[in-house]
């Protein structure tokens, strides 16, 4: 008599003490459909109930006792889960002491029968031929940059700093214009692409996929070209996933999930501005892009490419430590940079300077004008004009907004009205703007300059693109529109308030958000930074981003701040986050005295600290691991002959992407 067949399953559950493969028996009507990466149903004795999962092994039944449950159920016939999607879920999972399914579930979409049978009646893709011209065209902008080319096809790691500036995307006439790193990036996977093999750009947003897929679409087949993001619906993004699953190359293009597409033969993995906290996962357990396709590149051998037009102290580190290549263009080219303050005899409050102010009024006589401003609305920020004590709304204690001039203030949490509003502190009525949002910007330049039209461009006004005709765009941080030739002249504003923020990143974050402008600018176009100094400020003038990521790292090493170290952040009840720290000490001898901080009281608990070497990760993540699992274990055990006590909680998060310290 054959051995039965067992199949090792990982359970979709979010129970910790789960994460790990459990054996089923598989009954004789399933053998010919139970196979390796499908998805399955199997009943959970903890749960009391049956739950999905995937089959990650099919192995003969080893001789012993102990009964095993039967399989409940094959779902679906396609294997959505690779053997080489699962060894990166399980090594993501460890280094960020989470679980393997919780990745999946970033990883893979949410099944779609329709979708599933539209793949399974098709024919299978076939593999694609690059054209000679877009081939040639590839060779021709990976030439600008001597260094990559050795990167991509020795399989290396590279740091790149984009070019700033905006091109056609394709030679046609009329063609919508893109940022220059888009050609490059688009270049890189054209190349690769034309090699065989397959190519993964990860965007933080969709104005980036978008530029993207506009230069691609010129020059692949459709069939060679997959989009994946959350934007997309549940039947389109299954479908491009499974698409991704074929033996056919293609190029995958999307957000952060993207990272994760089990794409044939993956040739490179590039990651655009990795600075920006879209890419931060924030489901747990919260794995950044970048470490993922760190342990990607690790595991499959591809390319791996950073690129943005500044740099990240975590790239930063790593190009120090000479684990990723630091490729430099052929001809260095940057915008005209300059820092415009109040010249004496100006106005001390006035927010424009005079340089900035007549740098706007002669580049509008030959186009656009991009005006960048830290917040949308009219005025963000009301405060009483007698004390300068901010504005609160009486039943809530959020802050009042204003709509637009004269308008009654409203609350910005609740919405209610405050017609007859009092200070709590001084006891005056009147009101008084402390801050200039997009729209009350644009009103004012709007007066300033009554004949040219002002576009105003925000979260709740999106605009891609403008057109080369004389404007003032107004835009909020990171929703700057393309503008056709570049803007004639950029003026960077509220850069002392955006410096002001409480974040460890807020100098990285600012110098990201006022480069990324100023790449929109035409050749020659001046870029006025208006009332900031230091280090950051000479940094952007000098277009000099590497260099501040080491001054940053040199000044964080001393105090132990990430990236120069990792954290990982406890919280939960004080007995479990102390239970924690001290299994943490005996797991983990070698972490010093500093390494722990905290705990500290908080709303619903405490909070601690741990700061370690990345040498110590293994260890430290494991332990942390473990710590959860006996947490979610005591929860479910009630007292003898009593009610079950309050669950312990634990929740702990690895490479904290905000954190404040």
């Amino acid at each position: 008599m054959s051995a039965r067949r067992v199949a090792r399953v990982l359970v979709d559950s979010p129970l910790p003490q789960l994460d790990r493969l459990l054996d089923y028996a598989v009954p004789a009507p399933l053998v010919d459909h139970a196979l390796a990466g499908v998805r399955v149903k199997v009943p959970l004795r903890t749960a009391g109930r049956t739950v999905e999962g995937w089959i990650v092994e099919i192995a003969d039944e080893e001789p012993g006792d102990r009964p095993l449950s039967d399989l409940e159920d094959v779902v679906s016939p396609v294997p959505v889960l690779p053997p080489g999607l699962y060894a990166l879920a399980r090594r993501a999972a460890d280094r960020a002491s989470g679980s393997a399914s919780g990745v999946l579930k970033v990883a893979i979409p949410r099944r779609m029968v329709r979708a599933e049978r539209a793949h399974l009646a098709a024919a299978p893709p076939t593999p694609v031929t690059v054209v000679p011209e877009a081939a040639e065209w590839a060779a021709a902008r990976l030439a600008e940059f001597p260094g990559l080319r050795p990167v991509i096809e020795e399989a290396r790691r590279g740091a790149l700093l984009a070019p700033p500036g905006v091109g056609p995307a394709s030679d046609a006439e009329g063609a919508t214009d893109v940022g220059v790193w888009a050609l490059l990036l688009a270049a890189v996977a054209v190349d690769t692409l034309a090699a065989g093999r397959s190519a993964i750009l990860v965007v933080p947003d969709h104005r980036d996929q978008a530029q993207l897929e506009q230069v691609l679409r010129e020059r692949l087949p459709e069939s060679a070209l997959v989009r994946l993001d959350a934007r997309q619906s549940g039947p389109s993004r299954y479908a491009a996933y499974l698409r991704t699953l074929a033996d056919a190359p293609c190029v995958v293009v999307g957000n952060r999930s993207a990272v994760y597409a089990p794409a044939a033969s993956v040739g490179a993995v590039i990651v655009w501005d990795d600075g920006d906290p879209l890419l931060a996962e924030p489901l747990s357990p919260g794995v950044h892009a970048r470490d993922a396709a760190l342990l990607r590149q690790e595991m499959e051998g591809s390319a791996l490419l950073f690129a943005g037009h500044t740099r990240t102290t975590d790239v930063e580190r790593l190009v120090a430590l000479g684990w990723l290549d630091d490729i430099a263009p052929a001809r260095r080219v940057m915008p005209k940079t300059m820092l415009s303050a109040t010249r004496e005899g100006e106005g001390r409050g006035q927010r424009i300077p005079s340089a900035a102010f007549a740098a706007a009024r002669d580049a509008l006589a030959s186009g656009p004008v991009l005006v960048q401003v830290a917040r949308p609305g009219y005025a963000p920020v009301l405060v009483c004009a007698s004390c300068r004590h901010p504005a609160r709304c009486a039943h809530c204690g959020g802050p009042l907004r204003a709509a637009h001039h004269g308008a009654v203030p409203t609350c910005g949490w609740c919405g209610r009205s405050a017609p007859a509003w009092g200070c709590t502190e001084c006891g005056g009525t009147r009101l008084r703007m402390a801050s200039s949002g997009s729209e009350r910007t644009a009103d004012e330049l709007g007066r300033a300059f009554p004949e040219i039209r002002v576009i105003v461009a925000d979260g709740d006004h999106p605009v891609p693109h403008v057109d080369a005709r004389p404007a003032l765009v107004v835009a909020t941080r990171g929703a700057e529109p393309i503008a056709a030739g570049g803007y004639r002249a950029i003026i960077l504003l509220d850069a002392d308030r955006m410096l002001l923020a409480e974040d460890l990143r807020i100098g990285e974050a600012c110098l990201r958000w006022w480069s990324n402008a100023a790449a929109l600018a035409a050749p020659g176009a001046p870029v006025h930074l208006v009332g900031v100094a230091g280090p950051v400020a000479r940094a952007f003038a000098t277009w000099n981003h590497p260099a501040y990521a080491r001054i940053e790292l040199a000044e964080r090493a001393p105090l132990r701040m990430p990236p120069t170290v990792r954290v990982a952040a406890l919280e939960g009840d004080r007995r479990t986050v102390t239970e924690a720290l001290v299994r943490l000490r005996e797991d983990a001898p070698d972490l010093d005295a500093r390494a722990i901080l905290g705990p500290v009281d908080t709303e619903g608990g405490v909070r601690a600290l741990v700061r370690f070497e990345y040498a110590h990760g293994a260890s430290v993540t494991r332990s942390l691991r473990s710590s959860i699992i006996t947490a979610a274990l005591r929860s479910r055990r009630p007292a003898k002959g009593r009610q079950r006590p309050p669950a312990p909680t634990l929740r702990i998060r690895v490479d904290v992407p905000d954190l404040d310290l």
